[in-house]
């Protein structure tokens, strides 16, 4: 860890140059010759994405940031919260602690953390910034969880784990196996050491592919911020072995949407026409895949088995968007010319044979406006267009 960086000096040109193009920046002369500038370079851009993303941090005097992959890697403030709200007890242990921003909020909930991490000087910074923070609870320590966890010999309330995607799997369809730490083979040795464990994985994971690969999950929970899945968190109970709950919650600026179900429930949709209201769930349930569930919830009807777009005759609340259906036509040649060639739409697709791209090509239609159009399948397998006003 750099402590020249917390030169009064240096850290009023950071504050000073946030607005500043770092590239700009990295044109001028180094008026700190003393220190490597790529290094205070570096501390200017993470802050300034620290902002929005970490605004405890930003807000914070003298914190220090790791480099950039480890700043985009973390969690933000608002899933990290999320996440604290799932754990209780004395003690947590997290076996990749990384830029810390989790353990911060685990520290409210839970009496001790232990912060373990595989980067020295990473574990330095965290240890630094949690003093700035005042968090007073945490320990940490730097090398292979595996080894630290074996020599602390000592139950755990929770353990958490992220694990990092291993370089030679890049390309390769997402398994946990791929991961560092290999979460799936280490399980069984994590369970002697605690009876609850929590598993943070990237939106990319499939999740019947993560439940191949674990056992004892109690419940999934898939995290959307301003409608972008930002993570998947599994909980793992020692022993449990019965119904897999799936929460799905999608932080909007207006409101917070939330919708739970139980896995593989064996839910049935009935299909319908398109009626006066059209419903598009919000990415955290497409991504949990309960689009059956969303038909036992809420009265509803499926266009098609999968479409995954619902409509009613009456509006309802709804977690995702709503529109009200103005045309609905047949995908054709001529239906096309009449109602939307060659003008501004909002275009989504759903189960539908073309792309976004192709059709805004093929019709000339610009991207933007008021109007929206959902490409999709109805019931009796017909190609359709939903002309839509979003409410």
């Amino acid at each position: 860890m750099n402590n020249s960086l917390l030169n009064t000096e240096i850290q009023q040109f950071i504050e000073d140059n946030l607005q500043t193009p770092v590239l700009k920046l990295a044109l001028q002369k180094n008026p700190f010759p003393e220190v490597d500038w790529i290094e205070i370079l570096n501390q200017i851009s993470c802050k300034s994405k620290a902002k929005d993303k970490l605004p405890t941090f930003y807000q914070t005097k003298n914190i220090l940031y790791p480099s950039k992959i480890s700043l985009e890697q973390t969690s933000s403030e608002q899933t990290a919260n999320y996440k604290s709200e799932l754990v209780s007890g004395k003690n947590l242990i997290d076996l990749t602690g990384g830029f810390g921003v989790d353990d911060y909020f685990f520290s409210k909930k839970v009496t001790k953390i232990v912060h373990c991490e595989l980067n020295e000087e990473l574990s330095q910074i965290v240890k630094h910034n949690f003093e700035q923070l005042k968090v007073e609870n945490s320990d940490f320590y730097f090398g292979d969880s595996y080894e630290i966890l074996q020599n602390l010999n000592q139950k755990f309330d929770w353990i958490y784990i992220d694990p990092s995607r291993r370089n030679d799997a890049k390309g390769k369809v997402f398994m946990l196996k791929d991961c560092l730490p290999n979460v799936p083979d280490l399980l069984d040795f994590y369970l002697e050491y605690s009876n609850n464990i929590l598993i943070k994985t990237a939106p990319i994971l499939d999740i019947s592919a993560g439940l191949s690969e674990l056992k004892n999950v109690k419940e999934i929970h898939i995290v959307a911020v301003e409608n972008e899945v930002k993570e998947l968190l599994w909980i793992i109970e020692k022993n449990y072995s019965k119904e897999i709950e799936i929460k799905t919650i999608n932080f909007n600026k207006e409101a917070i949407e939330r919708f739970d179900f139980q896995y593989d429930s064996g839910s049935y949709a009935s299909i319908g026409l398109p009626q006066k209201y059209l419903y598009e769930p919000n990415s955290a349930i497409m991504k949990s895949g309960g689009f059956n569930e969303i038909r036992s919830a809420f009265p509803v009807e499926k266009l098609h088995q999968h479409s995954h777009l619902y409509t009613s005759n009456t509006q309802i609340e709804f977690p995702g968007r709503i529109f009200e259906i103005e045309n609905c036509f047949s995908y054709s040649k001529n239906d096309m010319k009449v109602f939307i060639e060659k003008t501004k739409a909002n275009i989504t697709t759903r189960n539908f044979p073309e792309t976004v791209e192709v059709i805004r090509k093929k019709w000339k239609i610009k991207d933007g406006g008021n109007r929206y159009c959902f490409f999709t399948t109805d019931l009796n397998n017909n190609k359709i267009v939903l002309l839509c006003k979003k409410l």
